[in-house]
């Protein structure tokens, strides 16, 4: 099975984006792709889109940790991170 590398986060996580799902990192041990806030019209169209993300990308759970920070670093985490 093919297996995502560290230096493909970022591409992997806009091409989430892209697809309309709100990708965000829960607390410090989780990540969602939040993807129930869509219709059903439009999770239809978006559920070919993240196959072929997933697929092209591969397995990418040994970078749990890195994916968490890195969505942190651009400010997509829940919940959001304070301003002052």
């Amino acid at each position: 099975m093919k297996s995502m590398r560290e230096n493909q986060i970022p591409e992997f996580v806009r091409e989430i984006i892209a697809t309309g799902c709100d990708m965000r990192a829960v607390g410090d041990h989780h990540y969602l792709v939040g993807d129930s806030d869509l219709s059903e019209e439009a999770f239809d169209a978006v559920e070919k889109d993240l196959d072929r993300i997933w697929t092209e990308y591969g397995n990418h759970d040994h970078l749990k940790y890195q994916i968490i920070g890195y969505l942190h670093s651009i400010g997509r985490s829940y919940p959001p991170p304070v301003m002052h």
